[in-house]
């Protein structure tokens, strides 16, 4: 990681490490609170290159709603800032500490609280796994689609804080869009409770879609209700081959055109595929310039592979395999999210960018990022929901090598402000965090910075609750 610090907003009296300690555990149990510095200093970071860092004072892990509420009126009278975290598997910088603050690691609150058949929701808690929710949920015949990459680990407070997507959003949606209500422990401690858990309701300003994606600058996320779909049948997955990204995207806009409603249409360019290879020997077709997966959970998936295997060949496809079952649909899934883990051993370290441009333009930010790659001397991998034009041009450079990596934050940001160029954003997913703060003034313009800051002063009026993030 490349990293300076953060530094915590400071009150006029600094609050001593041991006072901070003492008033917390006046109502924690000594479990929760940890001050041991090789075991706080692992609670710096998230995994995203190039954002700053400092030292927590302690890292609390609740277990009750009520340690947290304890937790947040301490930080408030004491002017401590508070920085939530999940898994801390992000890639903006968003659960990065800032010097002298409380961690609050939210990963022992970690129960399903309820799963219901019949109103098609389940209750959980933050520190729940995306993917044991899924797991849970299919027990019960139903469904929770957003699947983030990281889906074996992240949880679903995270998940909530960056709004984050996954494979399957060109069908399903991202998370902001199953987020029926919420929970959320407020700067000074009292609880919110917003939405609903019925499937309808529109009494009041929508404050549970504020808080998805505010990266916990707004309150602290307790408790969650969230959708659920009844449980599709297995999805099929087809792949094809093509000899330029340009003819892949060429594919891509012939299939969204034509009504076809893919339960995933992913793209991995030919250094990504050689990655992947590498790493895990999953022998993908190394000759091809850009590899589609397009996949469908209808009733007769195999039809649907069929038709858009013919768009593909019209768009120039070399080559066109459909899976023959289940399990050959699984190797090609688990290839695509093994990309960028893959692409990090490229060089050793990456910057993971979130551009998310207008499917009309994919095949131009690609042959953009193509240039830029030329332009720095540097190795960019992309891989890329394609069906909902999110782009992860990935940066491998070797941190050790101070000049590669002067080069790989310039490329980055040049692949920001080429999404922007094509009527982009700078994060489809992942989220603003620290990466990205001054991409987003650029975005939204200063009209809109000026009424975000509003909003936030109306919820942290003293600014303790992860200081530095998004704004």
């Amino acid at each position: 990681m490349i990293m300076s610090r953060i530094e915590a907003p400071r009150s006029e009296d600094a609050v001593a490490p041991s006072d901070l300690t003492d008033r917390l555990l006046a109502g924690l149990p000594g479990e929760a609170v940890v001050t041991d510095p090789d075991v706080t200093a692992s609670y710096a970071n998230d995994m995203a290159s190039f954002c700053p860092a400092g030292t927590p004072a302690v890292v609390v892990l609740p277990r009750t709603v009520e340690q947290v509420q304890h937790v947040m009126r301490v930080a408030t009278e004491l002017r401590v800032p508070v920085v939530p975290q999940g898994a801390r598997s992000g890639l903006s910088g968003g659960a990065n500490a800032t010097d002298g603050c409380i961690v609050l690691s939210l990963t022992r609150m970690d129960r399903i609280l309820e799963i219901s058949p019949v109103d098609r929701i389940a209750v959980v808690e933050p520190g729940v796994i995306n993917a044991t929710l899924s797991r849970a949920v299919e027990e019960h015949g139903l469904y929770y689609p957003p699947d983030p990459s990281s889906w074996e680990m992240c949880t679903i407070g995270g998940n909530i804080g960056t709004g984050s997507g996954g494979l399957c959003c060109v069908k399903y949606g991202v998370t902001a869009e199953y987020v029926l209500g919420l929970d959320v422990v407020l700067a000074d401690g009292r609880l919110m409770s917003t939405g609903r858990r019925t499937a309808k309701g529109v009494a009041g300003y929508d404050l549970t879609r504020l808080f998805v994606g505010s990266e916990g600058s707004l309150g602290i996320v307790v408790r969650a209700v969230l959708a659920l779909k009844p449980k599709p049948p297995q999805q099929l997955v087809l792949a094809a081959e093509f000899p330029s990204a340009a003819a892949a995207c060429d594919a891509v806009c012939r299939i969204m055109a034509g009504g076809h409603v893919p339960s995933l249409l992913e793209l991995m360019d030919r250094t990504t595929v050689k990655a992947v290879n590498d790493l895990a020997r999953m022998g993908l077709p190394e000759t091809t310039e850009a590899l589609l997966l397009a996949a469908f959970d209808t009733p007769d998936p195999a039809a649907d592979l069929a038709a858009v295997g013919a768009l593909c060949e019209a768009a120039g496809a070399t080559e066109v395999v459909p899976a023959e079952d289940a399990a050959e649909s699984e190797m090609l899934l688990k290839a695509r999210r093994l990309s960028l883990t893959a692409l990090e051993a490229v060089k050793g370290t990456t910057m993971i960018d979130d551009v998310c441009v207008p499917r009309s333009r994919l095949g131009a930010m690609l042959e953009g990022v193509e240039r830029i790659a030329a332009k720095y001397d540097l190795t960019i991998g992309v891989c890329a929901h394609a069906g909902d034009g999110n782009t992860h041009p990935t940066v491998c450079f070797d941190a050790a090598d101070e000049a590669e990596s002067r080069r790989a934050r310039e490329s980055f940001d040049e692949i920001m402000a080429l999404g922007l160029e094509l009527g982009g954003t700078i994060t489809g997913e992942h989220g603003v965090g620290v990466l990205k703060k001054e991409w987003l003034a650029r975005e939204i313009g200063p009209v809109g910075v000026e009424m975000q800051r509003a909003v936030k002063q109306a919820f942290d009026p003293l600014g303790i609750l992860n200081p530095g993030k998004v704004l």
